[in-house]
């Protein structure tokens, strides 16, 4: 039989580790609380956004474009739940057919989103491009209406590691097929603002003539219907390297890759929110 002392140092061990369990069960509920805090507040200062540039907007605003706002912002949101879903799956370890169901949701809302977009191009390409729909440190990053697919294939890489060799093979075909469509559609997109500037400089300046103005303005929109599908193209290649990055992942990969691009975009989100939120002295 143990002795008294024996019997008291197990009991004293077996409550230190209650209390353990108990304290570190404290601190992850606090640390989700302070995420979905986060994202609450980072919802509202979106909302808040969206709700101010429609106040402030002409009335001549295309109706597709509000309408878009709307939607992008109920897309976040949306993603915010799809992401929290994918982080508890993957913490309790469900199985790869449950996981599959995630991905495919996850994937399926990006698909979503590029439909969104496609129609908003067709309402007013230029609000798009601007990226006045998303937060200002999103469009420090943002190419052509959107992400760079090589700069997120950057981003997720480190995260989906070990990969096998077959997989870095193709993962890195993919990055070098990005960077070089990225750059000639960087290329396409320079020649046609040269283009647009020298249509719109064309002659004198400084001496009024109705008739040369709008021949210029008639030529100069006739051209922005090329900006339209290079704005299709960049979103085209978006999607295929998202698919394509898909294909190449397990299903486990696949939940972490998304996990991993919607934490990514949502700290860009919160880094804007925070930044508006600064005391100004």
């Amino acid at each position: 039989m143990p002795d008294s002392k024996v019997l008291r140092r197990l009991a004293q061990n077996r409550e230190a580790a209650r209390k353990s369990r108990l304290r570190k069960k404290a601190y992850v509920q606090q640390l989700e609380s302070s995420r979905v805090r986060l994202n609450q507040l980072e919802q509202e200062l979106e909302r808040a956004r969206q709700q101010e540039s429609h106040v402030g907007a002409t009335g001549d605003n295309h109706p597709g474009v509000a309408a878009y706002d709307m939607d992008y912002a109920r897309w976040v949101e949306e993603q915010n739940r799809q992401i929290s879903e994918l982080r508890s799956a993957l913490a309790v370890h469900v199985t790869d057919n449950e996981l599959r169901v995630l991905v495919d949701k996850g994937m399926a809302h990006y698909d979503e989103l590029f439909r969104l977009k496609g129609a908003a191009v067709k309402a007013d390409v230029f609000h798009i491009v601007s990226g006045m729909w998303k937060t200002p440190a999103e469009r420090c990053f943002m190419w052509m209406g959107g992400f760079r697919p090589s700069e997120i294939l950057k981003v997720l890489i480190p995260q989906l590691e070990p990969l096998t060799e077959q997989q870095l093979l193709a993962v890195c075909n993919l990055q070098q097929s990005s960077q070089q469509a990225e750059d000639a559609l960087s290329q396409g997109m320079e020649a046609l603002q040269q283009n647009l500037a020298d249509t719109l400089s064309a002659g004198s300046l400084g001496t009024p003539n109705v008739a040369n103005y709008m021949g210029q303005m008639a030529m100069a929109m006739g051209k922005l219907g090329t900006l339209e599908t290079f704005v299709h193209q960049a979103d085209n290649l978006r999607q295929q390297t998202l698919q394509q990055m898909h294909r190449i992942l397990t299903t486990r990969q696949a939940a972490r890759g998304l996990l991993a691009m919607g934490d990514y975009l949502s700290r860009l989100r919160a880094l804007s929110s925070l930044w508006i939120a600064r005391p100004r002295d």
